[in-house]
């Protein structure tokens, strides 16, 4: 599943192509995604797109009057291309922008398609996210207070957009890696001390991530095609029985909420 970087490495290529555009027509070929796209993304012609932004996974087209609400699901892609490309059998949806077209495609059809006309803080999606973890918010003193009284391991804490948006699977396992924290530790134990640890090793990790153009895991590609490579340089994850590059230690795999977990039990306490 596309994470948080892989996301920002989407929007970052969308938003020079799209910003100032006007919109000149949409296309819905198959409206049953994760949710059904709304008739109202039809009635968008016409509107001028202000910028695209990014909150947690879900990426933000400003049409002034409202947003666009995409998200790429299990295995969605945003590419950019020219009017009149032929369409394949996973395209479902395109915003036409004159000379240029940003089409989604989406396999299994977990991704979404939306708009909303209301303040786009408070849509029901996005009210209940929790911190971005590349943003200033994202302190030690403010992860520290989150995690008081929390009973579930820290790899967990981690992953509920809740607490901290958009962190997800991989680069949870990366940044508690680099911290030095083994992914069972409950949260509520971690000390102040690892918190500062941490808070540095997820900027770290994620920032990485987004100038290696993101994981290519299975379906994601960037907004011109281009596959990441953030994963040729994992410090644990997916490398179960491998050595750990510091220590030499076997990485180990454990299932942590029905997600698997990678950490080297001699690196991480």
């Amino acid at each position: 599943m596309p994470e948080l970087p892989e996301v920002e490495v989407t929007r970052r290529g969308l938003a020079p192509q799209l910003t100032g555009r006007v919109i000149s027509g949409v296309t819905v070929r198959e409206r049953r995604l994760r949710w059904p796209i709304p008739a109202s993304v039809r009635g968008l012609r016409g509107r001028t797109v202000r910028g695209v932004r990014r909150r947690g996974k879900y990426l933000l087209v400003d049409c002034g009057d409202g947003h666009l609400i995409l998200h790429l699901g299990m295995s969605g892609s945003l590419r950019v291309l020219p009017p009149g490309t032929p369409a394949g059998k996973h395209d479902h949806f395109d915003l036409e922008l004159g000379d240029r077209v940003l089409r989604l495609r989406d396999p299994r059809r977990f991704g979404a398609v939306l708009w909303s006309a209301a303040q786009i803080d408070s849509h029901p999606l996005l009210a209940h996210l929790g911190v971005e973890p590349l943003s200033a918010d994202l302190t030690p003193e403010h992860l520290h207070a989150l995690t008081r009284g929390a009973r579930v391991a820290i790899k967990t804490f981690l992953m509920d957009g809740r607490r901290v948006v958009g962190v997800g699977n991989i680069y949870a396992s990366e940044s508690l890696f680099l911290a030095g924290i083994s992914p069972r530790k409950r949260a509520s134990s971690v000390s102040f001390l690892k918190h500062k640890d941490l808070v540095k090793a997820i900027k770290r990790t994620l920032r990485n991530a987004i100038k290696a153009g993101g994981s290519t895991l299975r379906d994601f590609v960037a907004s011109d095609g281009a596959s990441g490579y953030a994963q040729q340089k994992h410090w644990v994850y997916d490398r179960a029985g491998q050595p750990c590059r510091v220590c030499g230690a076997k990485i180990r795999r454990i299932v942590q909420g029905q997600r698997a977990t990678y950490y080297c039990p001699a690196c991480q306490r």
